[in-house]
């Protein structure tokens, strides 16, 4: 069967045009920072609290994380930062706070007291140094958090790297790694849970202060 050349060019342009947008998809998704994914990624679970447990970690130092319920909040989300209360059984002290920075991302440890006031040991954390992929991304310990675990006596914190990662879709992986030291919560991002009670210090209408 013989096509006109009217029928040949039709098909011509077609496929130059699918190709086309082939080709522009696939750059437009390779384009994408990670950095912006993995950060958009989280803010899909905003609202939703998670269970988690500790997967790596030291039968002695972690023995209270093992032995408790940990469950996380994606509590509250906007453009550039994104605060995770962590609960460790009754210990609603911690908070993670991920932040979009001009360099890439920052994570802190935001701790409190009871009372609501700051723990002594309180918004270290580190800031990335590498675009990372979609789906990992590394916080070495930074200047300050250095600076405060000299001060502090917790020295063998200084060569801290937190990673935050998804290695599926269904799954959070907080680490912390030093030398000899290696400590790993997975997050089960499949089924959302009941939240606990706020984290302290924490009230609705509270507006994070850098």
């Amino acid at each position: 069967m013989q096509l006109s050349s009217l029928t040949r060019a039709t098909m011509k342009t077609t496929l130059l045009g699918a190709a086309s947008v082939f080709v522009l998809s696939a750059c437009t998704t390779a384009d994408q920072d990670p950095q912006d994914q993995f950060f958009n990624t989280l803010l899909e679970h905003c609202g939703n609290a998670y269970a988690g447990a500790v997967t790596l970690g030291d039968d002695d130092l972690d023995a209270d994380w093992i032995a408790a319920d940990i469950v996380i909040e994606m509590r509250e989300c906007s453009d550039n930062r994104i605060r995770i209360p962590l609960h460790v059984g009754d210990d609603h002290s911690r908070t993670w706070v991920i932040n979009r920075t001009q360099q890439g991302l920052e994570l802190k440890h935001d701790h409190r007291e009871r009372d609501g006031s700051y723990d002594e040991m309180t918004m270290y954390g580190g800031e990335t140094f590498t675009p990372g992929t979609p789906t990992s991304q590394s916080f070495p310990a930074d200047e300050y958090s250095k600076q405060l675990f000299a001060e502090l006596g917790s020295t063998a914190s200084i060569g801290n790297t937190w990673w935050l990662e998804m290695p599926d879709s269904d799954t959070l992986r907080y680490r912390l790694v030093r030398d000899g030291r290696e400590f790993q919560v997975d997050v089960d991002l499949s089924e959302p849970v009941q939240a606990p009670p706020a984290p302290w210090g924490w009230q609705d209408n509270y507006q994070y202060q850098d």
